[in-house]
């Protein structure tokens, strides 16, 4: 046991993700795999596509980190820095234990909203669908003091009040209708009760400066943090192991829940991790998107491209549509996939691995490197906002070439 609970831990990492992303891309140059063919030769012409729309979003490359404050500006309104200037906090700590607060649920609130799916944005009126949607919805939220249990401070989220959270409380607020249905609402809402018990049971890590609540995680980081600087892939490891517990049941090793980590018969390995494939999608994207906060309040945070791409459906949407991932049985894109399939485990990894190799063209295009353009910045110019444009050029709904069949956990 003590072996498997060690062998767990191993997968708990990005640089875990990296490795056995890795081994899946020679696999598949092997033509090895059984779902996918690679086709590298477009990989060419697809870094010069994202190249493109990254000139247009950011025609001087000064590119912002990809992460969840991107889909707080809309119409160039940072939204969440009205909220600071109005909420007064007393210091900056204050400030980031908020923020950390707003991105924890709203990245945790953040899988696929399904195409049918949009919010009507309070203050432009548009409707506005997908993670964008899903982002000012849960900022809507947070301003109005949904998830805060004082009634003197809206701008905070409570443990206790996520540990009693409905789904109807969230069906309303993402405005949930018969002919406005999003994907995984029990599955969010079940998550997010999870993260509150937790998170109330483990005050020694996020009630160390005020009562349980996410943005704890803040005094927990800053306090392992060797000379007020912190690694991210340290930030990564610390939400996979303090939060790990949450996910929905799905594989354990040694008593050790895996969350983001599924089975595929190629991963051969001679301990007992063999067969999983880890990718830790949502854990990753919150990782990137507690970066600013703790910048914000001081922190430097080091090795940003220790973490991986993202193992999700843009991102893997747009080497399908581009052709550097090719189906061996094309009628598979007209069939719904459960996430545990062969096939998506395998069109995850394959997008990880293939995420650094199209990062290194584009800095070759570019002539920059690793320090001026992390993989962090590739993602926001990038390679999610292409796959999207794609997946629109390809399909009149925009929906990602392989249809995936979702609790709102995963995507």
């Amino acid at each position: 046991m003590k072996n498997d609970t060690a062998a767990a831990f191993s997968l708990l990492s990005a640089a875990a993700v990296r490795e056995r992303a890795g081994r899946m891309l020679a696999l598949a140059l092997d033509d090895k795999l059984t779902n996918f063919r690679v086709d590298l030769s477009l990989l060419d012409a697809t870094a010069e596509r994202v190249i493109a729309t990254t000139r247009q979003a950011y025609p001087s490359l000064d590119i912002p980190f990809h992460s969840r404050w991107r889909h707080f500006v809309v119409d160039g309104l940072d939204r969440f820095d009205t909220i600071a200037k109005a909420a007064r906090w007393p210091d900056s700590d204050s400030r980031a234990r908020a923020a950390f607060d707003l991105a924890i649920i709203s990245v945790f609130l953040d899988a696929g909203a399904g195409t049918q799916w949009s919010y009507a944005d309070t203050i432009t009126g548009k409707r506005i669908g997908r993670s964008e949607g899903l982002a000012l919805a849960s900022l809507d939220m947070f301003a109005r003091g949904m998830f805060s249990a004082q009634h003197n401070d809206p701008f905070r989220v409570d443990a206790s009040v996520l540990a009693a959270l409905s789904a109807q409380q969230l069906r309303d607020g993402f405005q949930v209708t018969e002919s406005n249905p999003l994907v995984g609402v029990e599955g969010r809402a079940a998550l997010l009760r999870a993260l509150g018990m937790l998170i109330v049971e483990n005050s020694g890590v996020f009630a160390r400066n005020d009562s349980p609540r996410p943005g704890g995680l803040f005094d927990h980081l800053a306090g392992i943090a060797e000379n007020r600087s912190i690694p991210t892939p340290e930030i990564l490891s610390e939400l996979l192991h303090e939060l790990g517990t949450i996910w929905p049941s799905r594989i354990s090793l040694g008593d050790i829940p895996l969350g983001d980590c599924w089975r595929h018969p190629a991963m051969t390995t001679s301990d007992a991790t063999s067969g999983i494939v880890p990718l830790h999608k949502l854990s990753q994207w919150l990782a990137y998107s507690l970066i600013e906060p703790l910048q914000h309040a001081g922190l430097a945070v080091t090795d940003i491209d220790g973490l991986t791409g993202l193992a999700e459906y843009r991102n893997g949407g747009l080497f399908v549509d581009a052709g550097v991932l090719v189906l061996r049985d094309p009628g598979q894109a007209e069939r719904q996939h459960d996430v545990a399939s062969e096939l998506v485990v395998e069109w995850r990894a394959l997008t990880v691995a293939l995420l650094d190799r199209l990062a290194d063209a584009i800095r070759k295009k570019l002539n920059m490197d690793a320090d001026t353009l992390p993989l962090a910045k590739v993602l926001e110019g990038g390679t999610w906002a292409t796959g999207r444009i794609l997946a629109r050029e390809r399909r009149a709904d925009g929906s990602p070439p392989i249809k995936v069949i979702s609790d709102g956990t995963v995507f």
